[in-house]
């Protein structure tokens, strides 16, 4: 467990966010005072960046409100992309690994959903979720009977959805049994199971993004309310956990802040990152 503190215990020149259940509400809406929170943070000098197992054309809305100019890194690290689309690095799973994953899923009776860095593939379009998740990242799935093994071949993430959230957890753990460090799977909801290269975890989007911008890790602030958000918490110098996440998120982080819903984002940076004077 984490030892909850007030403020960070250095300066800080990054912040790392998660973005569903952390930097958009529960509708998927980017508030005007989120957008605000971003204005300042850059007025401090504070570097902002997001990360989500979205697809990177998936947060192209962000892109405008928030003048974002840092690499995004979307599948949670599978494909880092420039503002402006252009790949800068990507990670996809063994296909053995990728074609065992479906099968995992599959087993488990849960709905199984393919990604490639340009395309996402459903089996069922009318299955739980999918409607919410067309409308959250502005494109629609492919509907196949089978996926395609040159799809299975480019496979950058693999998704197992169902609302028996203790299922979802059920084969969350089944999976980092059965492929242990042959993928990162973690749920990045509490009705999806997230699975990708070892490497593509928000873990590793934080030693990629203190690379590629030049500053320490001990330098950066993260956000989100996941438990696939504890990796990229315990890479960077100050955590905070959203006020919607689980007891288990929250024990993890160095701090808590409100839900979603209250303006959580806004308020961590509010009370965080400006007021203590981190930057």
């Amino acid at each position: 467990m984490t030892e909850h503190i007030s403020s960070p215990p250095g300066k800080i020149a990054v912040l790392l966010a998660d973005v569903d259940g952390t930097l958009v509400t529960e509708q998927k809406v980017l508030t005007e005072r989120a957008i605000k929170a971003v204005r300042a943070l850059k007025t401090a000098g504070i570097t902002f960046a997001v990360t989500s197992g979205r697809p990177p054309k998936g947060m192209a809305m962000l892109i405008e409100p928030l003048a974002l100019e840092t690499p995004i890194a979307g599948f949670n690290g599978g494909a880092i992309v420039k503002p402006d689309g252009e790949v800068i690095e990507e990670k996809t799973l063994p296909p053995v690994v990728a074609r065992a994953a479906i099968k995992l899923i599959e087993e488990h009776k849960m709905d199984a959903w393919l990604y490639t860095a340009s395309e996402w593939f459903v089996h069922d379009r009318k299955a739980p979720h999918c409607d919410r998740e067309a409308w959250t990242v502005k494109f629609e799935p492919k509907v196949v009977e089978t996926f395609a093994d040159t799809d299975l071949d480019k496979a950058v993430k693999i998704v197992g959805v169902s609302d028996d959230h203790d299922l979802v957890a059920k084969c969350e753990s089944d999976a980092q049994a059965a492929f242990g460090d042959k993928v990162s799977a973690a749920r990045s909801q509490p009705y999806y199971l997230d699975v990708t290269h070892p490497h593509a975890n928000k873990g590793d989007v934080v030693e990629v993004l203190s690379k590629m911008l030049g500053i320490s890790k001990d330098q950066f602030a993260t956000i989100g309310d996941m438990p696939n958000d504890v990796l990229m918490f315990k890479k960077s110098g100050f955590s905070i956990a959203m006020g919607n996440a689980s007891d288990a998120v929250k024990q993890q982080a160095s701090a808590t802040t409100a839900s979603y819903n209250d303006e959580g984002f806004a308020k961590a940076i509010e009370d965080y990152l400006l007021k203590s004077g981190a930057a």
